[in-house]
């Protein structure tokens, strides 16, 4: 026998994501008791549906008659009486175990018989909840993501108790709602938070080790990743008293040291700093409850003296691969003369040539003129040896990951330049301080990160070793600007900004496959549906390739030596299979040979 759906539904707490939901619930057809002790809170949820579904009206995706039928259907009461209709009930209170558990039992005796009771949790023990209760096979997990009228994913937490009956009816109004449901185990985190809050923690650390400011951390993620928002921006809005508790649970579970809450997680939400509703975290607002940004004493004061870096008419670029040509590129486009110097002329020439082409594809897509495209590609020199470098003012090397390569061509360059030239490596991963020392002026070397693509990436990490003199650093970010790029300030450590950040989490995707938690699909959904990623881990791992990713994630652990940066062996079994992604037409998917 079918199970009636689920008409009647009621919200016990009426906070920003409660009142999300029920927005989400009562928009669908769907008659809603909303239930809080506060009155406050009652009215708050009440006015912000009215001006959600006015805000609909005027765009459109509603009409007046709607909004009133829509508004009809929703209603609030401080009683958890209210429920006796319910046929499912959705718990979104405070993330304490015992305040939750004492709303299940006092459903347990308010509800009927064949009720669903839902958590909105995302860091307690779903089980616990069930086992607590009367009816465990009635219970479940449904959370949904901030905010949740906009966010398509939303992840059905079953625990060992409870019915597939349950999970089915619940799953069905997901979709009727118009979301994306994924299935998951009873686990801290579940899949979307258990990868995201690690990447939060790790970047709260970066932080307080003064490693990166604020903005610099949030800018790299933001420009380096293309996420919606960067990492302390979004706890500042989810709340950090809220990650410290998610963080407490998942540390509890996988004593992993990566989900040790940061102290500054503590500190600040000891002091009640806890983020936008509160008018302050990491960063400082308006007022309570304000997205709006202030300026506070660690905003970046665009007014103080700085060191004026070196004139850079010219640049030369050192290698003949993809990543050389896009940064020649990149400083031809800008007007910058450029020498593209590589082993020989025909690898130089090549090189010119990939550049031609990406010019002619930018004619032909109206982003640049025929007479622009010659001038930049009259500014490119090919070369067949490093001499023609003689002259330049800004030398980037471009070459192989391989640090003795590297050496070797700084000591070449160091030989070549003009004194007063800037040495710069793209290296992503090796030490910068290590070319510098094969020079005879370490102070001259500067990592200078681009992203791939070159030309349309904005982010380039400017990497200062202990040796970096601040004109050479002045130099560099001055260049930047004149190229376009946003340039992000960080230490010689490895990883930088963001593949430190990013790697983990990557690898922590890979570990969660193996331990069968969740497949492939459904972690790619739930990052991108849940988090705002443009691309889920592993369609992002089969792009980067499996080797880079894995010899990335083999230099972070042995920088820092933290277990939970060993590399997941599944990886490390793909590589050693020859299963490198979408180059060679297997990673962890399967692709069309070209």
């Amino acid at each position: 026998m079918d199970r009636p759906p689920l008409n009647t539904i009621a919200v016990i707490g009426l906070g920003t994501m409660g009142t999300g939901i029920a927005d989400v619930l009562a928009r669908a057809g769907r008659e809603v008791i909303g239930i809080d002790i506060s009155d406050a809170a009652a009215r708050h949820a009440t006015a912000a549906f009215e001006a959600s579904t006015a805000r609909a009206v005027q765009r459109e995706r509603m009409t007046e008659d709607e909004r009133q039928e829509a508004l009809a259907r929703f209603r609030t009461s401080g009683e958890l009486e209210a429920a006796a209709e319910a046929d499912l009930v959705i718990e979104v209170v405070p993330e304490d175990y015992d305040t939750k558990c004492q709303v299940f039992a006092a459903l347990d005796t308010v509800v009927k018989p064949d009720t669903i009771l839902a958590t909105g949790t995302n860091a307690l023990s779903v089980t616990r909840l069930a086992a607590d209760s009367d009816r465990p096979e009635r219970v479940l997990g449904l959370h949904f993501f901030h905010p949740a009228p906009a966010m398509k994913l939303v992840e059905v937490v079953s625990s060992v108790l409870t019915s597939p009956e349950a999970v089915t009816a619940v799953t069905e109004l997901a979709r009727e709602l118009g979301k994306e449901p994924v299935a998951v185990g009873d686990r801290p985190g579940f899949v979307a938070d258990g990868l995201l809050f690690g990447y939060l923690n790790q970047a709260a650390a970066m932080y307080e080790s003064r490693y990166a400011s604020r903005e610099d951390i949030d800018n790299a993620m933001r420009l380096g990743c293309g996420l919606p928002m960067g990492p302390l921006a979004l706890l500042d809005l989810i709340g950090i008293d809220t990650a410290r508790t998610v963080l407490d649970a998942m540390y509890a579970d996988s004593h992993d040291r990566l989900h040790a809450p940061a102290p500054i997680l503590r500190q600040l939400s000891d002091a009640g700093l806890t983020g936008q509703k509160t008018g302050r975290g990491f960063y400082s607002y308006e007022a309570p409850g304000s997205s709006v940004l202030i300026a506070d004493s660690e905003t970046p004061d665009r007014d103080a003296a700085r060191t004026e870096g070196r004139p850079v008419s010219s640049v030369g670029v050192a290698g003949s691969g993809t990543m050389a040509s896009g940064i020649a590129e990149v400083f031809a486009k800008a007007g910058y003369e450029t020498v593209l110097a590589a082993r020989s002329e025909e690898k130089a020439e090549a090189a010119k040539a990939r550049v031609a082409k990406s010019f002619e594809r930018a004619v032909k897509k109206g982003r640049m003129t025929e007479d622009d495209r010659v001038a930049a590609l009259g500014r490119i020199s090919p070369a067949g040896s490093l001499e023609a470098l003689s002259g330049v003012d800004l030398a980037v090397e471009a070459v192989a990951e391989d640090l003795e390569v590297k050496r070797a061509l700084f000591a070449r360059l160091d030989e070549v330049c003009k004194p007063g030239a800037v040495l710069a490596t793209t290296t992503s991963s090796l030490p910068v301080v290590a070319c510098a020392r094969a020079t005879s002026r370490p102070q001259d070397v500067i990592g200078m990160h681009f992203f791939n693509p070159a030309p349309a990436m904005k982010l380039v990490e400017v990497v200062r070793t202990v040796l970096t003199g601040d004109e050479a650093h002045a130099t560099i970010r001055e260049v930047c600007g004149g190229i376009r790029k946003h340039p992000v300030d960080c230490g010689d450590r490895a990883g930088f900004i963001v593949n430190a950040l990013l790697f983990p989490y990557l690898n922590n995707a890979v570990k969660m496959v193996e331990q069968h938690y969740a497949s492939l699909d459904d972690i790619d959904a739930a990052m991108k549906l849940g988090g705002g990623y443009p691309m889920g881990p592993f369609e992002l791992l089969d792009v980067v390739g499996l080797d880079v990713s894995l010899a990335i994630e083999q230099v972070l652990h042995r920088e820092f030596r933290d277990p939970g940066l060993a590399p997941a062996p599944l990886l490390e079994h793909l590589v050693a299979a020859g299963c490198l992604g979408r180059k060679t037409g297997r990673g962890f998917r399967e692709y069309a040979r070209r």
